[in-house]
């Protein structure tokens, strides 16, 4: 596969910055499920979903 061992370190070298790469992106996720998992962040989506259904609410009872 390898015909020398340039191409050998050269391709441990791609891994282990593919790898380190992954690392970080994997941070970024859990750093954002941190942040949706806090209660204010469910509270801000409970008082968004409650606004839109009471706006849809009040308009109805007006149309009747």
């Amino acid at each position: 596969m390898y015909s020398n061992f340039k191409e050998i370190d050269y391709h441990l070298e791609r891994l282990s910055i593919e790898r380190q790469i992954a690392r970080e992106k994997l941070k970024l996720v859990k750093e954002d499920y941190k942040e949706h998992l806090k209660p204010l962040s469910w509270l801000q989506t409970g008082l968004k979903f409650a606004g839109k259904y009471g706006i849809y609410y009040f308009i109805k009872r007006i149309l009747k």
